[in-house]
């Protein structure tokens, strides 16, 4: 089966709990919807993560966040073929697969596309205090072509990003002292061109740090929600 949940920020202690809670097997795929945090600082803290995770022996399908590097700019990652698509991945940790924007993967009878990015409305407060931040933390325009290339296939069922599209921002998520009028808000704008345009079963999404259901939109964070239950 497939389980899905929200940002963990470089803290495995939900997933492991998920895992030894629900009896997962190698059978098993867990989707963690952006923000996984695994390549945050590029030193020991994210290699004791990765090891925990690899070693719970499920594979681990991370959406790519705004607060990680992209797996494509670490040396150490390869691209391989996985459930018909392609994900980043390092030896060391063969069970930690990071998705390349605009794949679709095969899983269990469903067809998901990966859609990753969004802008971070903490960048100001990480880089004055020499936290991580990346300025292709968004999808670049050839992502978005590619994206909509495979899009434009139709051979999809669910879209799973880490941010929504705009009509959906749950604005009372939004953090008091921000100045939304300058928060760049283009990634969830093309999103909502591509919820109008192209039909899909289910959406799921983190990013927001709340749980709810809009129509078939899933924002996750806490809970989880799994293939079983999905349209």
């Amino acid at each position: 089966m497939v389980f899905f949940t929200g940002d963990i920020h470089g803290t495995p202690w939900k997933i492991i709990k998920f895992v030894d809670k629900m009896h997962l097997t190698g059978k098993d795929t867990i989707v963690i919807l952006g923000d996984v945090g695994a390549n945050y600082f590029m030193d020991e803290r994210d290699a004791a993560m990765k090891t925990l995770l690899n070693k719970l022996g499920v594979d681990i399908l991370c959406i790519h966040g705004n607060h990680e590097i992209r797996p494509a700019n670490i040396p150490s990652y390869k691209l391989q073929t996985w459930k018909r698509g392609k994900v980043w991945c390092e030896d060391a940790y063969p069970r930690l697969k990071f998705a390349k924007d605009g794949e679709i993967y095969h899983i269990e009878g469903r067809r998901y596309i990966a859609i990753g990015g969004a802008y971070s409305v903490d960048k100001y407060y990480r880089l004055a205090r020499g936290l991580g931040w990346w300025d292709d933390e968004q999808p670049s325009d050839d992502i978005k072509a590619y994206v909509e290339k495979k899009l434009s296939r139709g051979i999809f069922d669910t879209i799973l990003s880490h941010t929504c599209p705009y009509k959906y921002e749950p604005t009372d998520m939004f953090l008091s002292g921000v100045d939304q009028s300058k928060v760049d808000k283009s990634t969830e704008e093309w999103l909502d061109k591509i919820e109008e345009k192209y039909y899909y079963k289910n959406w799921l999404c983190g990013h927001w740090h709340t749980d709810r259901q809009i129509n078939k939109l899933h924002f996750l964070f806490n809970t989880w929600e799994s293939s079983e239950n999905l349209l």
